[in-house]
């Protein structure tokens, strides 16, 4: 299978589907979530979905209601409004790596694997990891990996690779998982080397900043009582959805009312849901997964 979906049930069910209505998966991915999308909808329900990955393209399904998009979802907006959609019953978002792309060696996502440092999405970007490793100060690497691996020895990984690449260039997984797992605490090596990797990634598909830039456009997309759906990895990006549907914004003070009541478009639904033990067990890759919820508030 090309990627089991994660949450499948509670992410579907979190949609609330119309039969007639519009939806919209921003991570089509494998199509696990749009299959069950569209099973749920009638002739007259529409799917719109995002990737612009290339394996992800190839793959795409036929069906007349669901129309693919081969962007970032960062321009959801721009794309709805070409194809003539004013607003939508629903958005999903899973923002994970793809089974699919960690088990492609050639993509250089996954520890697992001697392959090029490449990591982007989308092939048609110039940016790699390679280009990250062998080009970015010593300062900028030590910054990246901090912020977005959240490593406790950013400063001495960013100086490692800057000596070795003084000799010779970085360009594979396994070279850099070499260089850097001499100095890397052994007990949590595996996890740490999935932080390294991880951080390069974000840095490369500039993911953080996509996903910022696409929640404030959902409740511009969304119709009254809509709801959005999203499932998170890891703490930098849970806490961009958690904070966006707590205060409507990632920073600083939040709008309030003459009676001091938040003015937000968005209201939480539910709690935090996690995966089961059942489907951590058939699906190793959900164990960090998050899933929020959230509904367009209805103005009266």
């Amino acid at each position: 299978m090309y990627h089991k979906p994660v949450l499948l049930e509670m992410s579907i069910e979190g949609l609330a589907i119309k039969s007639d209505g519009i939806y919209v998966d921003v991570t089509y991915g494998g199509g696990g979530h749009s299959r069950e999308i569209l099973k749920k909808l009638s002739n007259k329900g529409k799917l719109i979905v995002f990737d612009h990955d290339f394996d992800a393209i190839s793959n795409k399904l036929n069906d007349d209601r669901m129309t693919f998009i081969s962007s970032n979802f960062k321009y959801l907006n721009r794309f709805l409004r070409l194809n003539n959609i004013d607003s939508v019953d629903g958005i999903l978002a899973d923002f994970g790596v793809s089974s699919h792309q960690f088990d492609s060696k050639d993509r250089g996502f996954s520890t697992r694997f001697d392959g090029p440092l490449d990591m982007r999405m989308d092939k048609s970007q110039d940016l790699s990891a390679a280009d990250i490793i062998n080009n970015y100060l010593i300062e900028d690497l030590f910054k990246l990996f901090k912020n977005y691996g959240e490593l406790r020895n950013s400063k001495q990984l960013a100086e490692v690779i800057g000596v070795h690449r003084s000799i010779a260039p970085i360009l594979s997984t396994g070279t850099l998982k070499n260089i850097v797992q001499k100095i890397l605490p052994q007990k949590y090596l595996n996890k740490t080397l999935a932080q390294v990797f991880q951080a390069l990634r974000i840095e490369v598909n500039k993911e953080l900043d996509a996903i910022k830039d696409f929640l404030r456009q959902t409740p511009i997309s969304l119709s009254p009582g809509g709801r959005l759906v999203c499932i998170s990895y890891h703490s930098l990006e849970d806490r961009l959805v958690k904070r966006f549907i707590r205060d409507g914004k990632f920073e600083g003070e939040v709008k309030k009312d003459f009676y001091g009541n938040k003015k937000l478009p968005l209201k939480k639904v539910g709690g935090l849901q996690t995966p089961s033990e059942e489907e951590i067990i058939n699906n190793i890759r959900s164990r960090s997964a998050k899933l929020r919820v959230a509904e367009r508030v209805i103005i009266n």
